[in-house]
């Protein structure tokens, strides 16, 4: 196993920056928490759910952003064959999991006040589910046991199949007929209008959730090469006492002299 991984990192996953990090993404939740609940007031046709995109939006992107640097680090291991890619892809995929379910979570709160039903058959819905479920199979997969190359490189493959729902998902609005509402943001063609603070507040929610993939990346990489090297370790010991066995018991007395 081709490992580049600095032996710095072989004891902790924190490190000064990461501490600094840490910090910054911290107080930035506490400011979108006090804007986004506190100074911004109510929306004209949504009321105060509106505020539920300050999450729900920025964790969606997330996941788009999560899921596409696992496939190009798939695609790197496939061409480099090193630990390194294999690691990024795998932290980037957990950790595009839990966005994805938060934007799940979220978008189905904002569905039962708008659509009257936690769920519909939507477009957008269905495919993100969809895109949930088959990269817990990603991770999933990556726990199976196998050697380090069969499994690292069963896990870049389904990376690369899986990225192939993300532009179906963010496209899906458009493709087909769809209860969800379409992009306002980045739309200029759009009618609808947001609130210079809330505009403010949405695209400070996207820098500090990206401060935070940022710091749950490095700790999920540093964490995933520890258990790489515990899981390597386990299995040199398990083979260095098979070939003891193999030798069979020490005679009494071998190797020592008569004495006589």
């Amino acid at each position: 196993m081709n490992s580049p991984v600095p032996e710095k990192f072989a004891g902790t996953s924190a490190s000064r920056s990461t501490q600094v990090l840490g910090a910054v993404a911290i107080l930035g939740l506490a400011l979108v928490t006090f804007l986004g609940l506190v100074a911004t007031g109510e929306d004209q046709d949504q009321k105060n759910y509106y505020r539920i995109m300050y999450v729900h939006v920025p964790s969606a992107w997330l996941a788009y952003t999560c899921f596409g640097i696992c496939a190009f680090a798939s695609a790197m291991y496939l061409y480099k064959k090193t630990q390194w890619w294999d690691l990024v892809a795998g932290a980037s995929a957990e950790i595009g999991v839990l966005f994805t379910g938060l934007a799940l979570a979220t978008g189905m709160l904002w569905g039962k006040v708008t659509w009257g039903a936690y769920w519909r058959w939507d477009a957008r819905l269905t495919f993100t589910a969809l895109m949930f479920v088959m990269f817990l199979g990603y991770v999933t997969i990556r726990r199976m046991p196998a050697p380090f190359e069969v499994r690292a490189k069963r896990a870049a493959i389904t990376g690369l199949i899986g990225v192939v729902n993300v532009p179906i998902v963010h496209f899906s609005v458009n493709w087909w007929r769809t209860l969800h509402q379409q992009a306002t943001v980045l739309r200029p063609d759009t009618d609808v209008k947001i609130d210079g603070l809330m505009l403010f507040t949405l695209l400070l929610s996207f820098a500090v959730f990206h401060v935070l993939y940022v710091w749950l990346m490095i700790h999920r990489f540093r964490l995933g090469y520890l258990e790489d090297q515990v899981e390597s370790h386990g299995l040199e010991r398990a083979i260095a006492e098979r070939h003891a066995e193999a030798r069979g018991p020490v005679p009494v007395g071998a190797g020592q002299g008569s004495g006589q």
